[in-house]
């Protein structure tokens, strides 16, 4: 299969044309769509929308999907398929969730910048999220290169994190939006766990923040020490010279590298439009040098 790439900024952000997610693809493409992503960490894909089936086929290239898809899981009814995460505002029958549902309340978090599942044991490598449905305005994502914000740290700050280990916890990035409401199951299935501020990545051998708003301590340092410093690392990788905004068509496929990115949905007005989006996530290959926290 022929794809061009066409870069949208100078090594963050791409899009891949002549690439359909709907067919089979060889090693040769997979091969040159993992090149393009530790290039450009995010890459976007137009085309038509595809079944979930396929969807889940075309992310399987790329390595295993996350078996645990969905924090909420005490009476909760799945609308899509296990093998994906639904990122929509929508119930299982297709009505727009109540402004007070539960499973509504919980994505909210989503519009903080975030990694995806940096909070598990094996943390997401690819988020590689599909439109179904999209909203006539607003309802966009944004993703963030931690690498250059890396990069533009000076000498003193990149000294400073060099060795710190940060905890990552969904619970942290729901209690900053005051969301506390999970059961006793809930909480056991994800403590929280450790992750090295600073890495090396794989591919480009570039060094990147890994950063979160699960973030929310640093061994060895007072709680309000960390978050401070955790904040201030976050707020400077947002800055605009580090953000590409995607506005969304139906059909596309956004993909993004979580090792190297932070990313948030945009709001939306959701008591008047359906966004129904489904979300392939592609992991590491093992937890590497993450631990859990006793």
């Amino acid at each position: 299969m022929s794809v061009v790439i066409n870069p949208i900024g100078v090594d963050f952000a791409a899009e891949i044309i002549g690439l359909d997610i709907g067919s089979p693809i060889d090693d040769a493409t997979r091969d040159e769509v993992v090149a393009t992503l530790d290039k450009y960490a995010v890459v976007v894909i137009r085309g038509e929308r595809v079944s979930e089936q396929a969807q889940i086929d075309f992310a399987l290239n790329f390595g295993p999907l996350d078996a645990i898809n969905g924090v909420l899981t005490t009476d909760i009814k799945r609308r899509v398929r296990a093998e994906l995460t639904d990122i929509s505002n929508m119930d299982e029958d297709h009505a727009l969730l109540d402004l007070s549902d539960r499973r509504r309340l919980f994505n909210l978090g989503n519009q903080l910048w975030h990694t995806d599942s940096s909070f598990k044991r094996v943390a997401a490598m690819y988020s590689m999220l599909h439109a179904h449905s999209v909203t006539p305005e607003r309802g966009e994502t944004q993703v963030c290169d931690l690498r250059a914000a890396y990069d533009s740290l000076d000498d003193e700050m990149k000294a400073r994190i060099e060795d710190i280990v940060a905890v990552h916890s969904i619970y942290t990035s729901r209690a900053i939006l005051g969301f506390e409401d999970f059961t006793d199951e809930e909480r056991r299935a994800l403590p929280p766990i450790r992750r090295p501020l600073v890495r090396v990545l794989p591919g480009s051998k570039r060094k990147t923040l890994f950063l979160a708003s699960h973030a929310g301590g640093i061994l060895g340092r007072p709680t309000a020490e960390a978050r401070l410093l955790i904040r201030e690392l976050m707020e400077h990788a947002a800055q605009p010279q580090f953000v590409y905004t995607h506005n969304w068509q139906v059909g596309d496929l956004l993909v993004w590298d979580n090792r190297c990115t932070m990313h948030r949905a945009r709001p939306f007005d959701e008591a008047k439009y359906e966004r129904d989006m489904r979300r392939a996530t592609v992991m590491e290959a093992d937890a590497g040098d993450v631990h859990i926290e006793p």
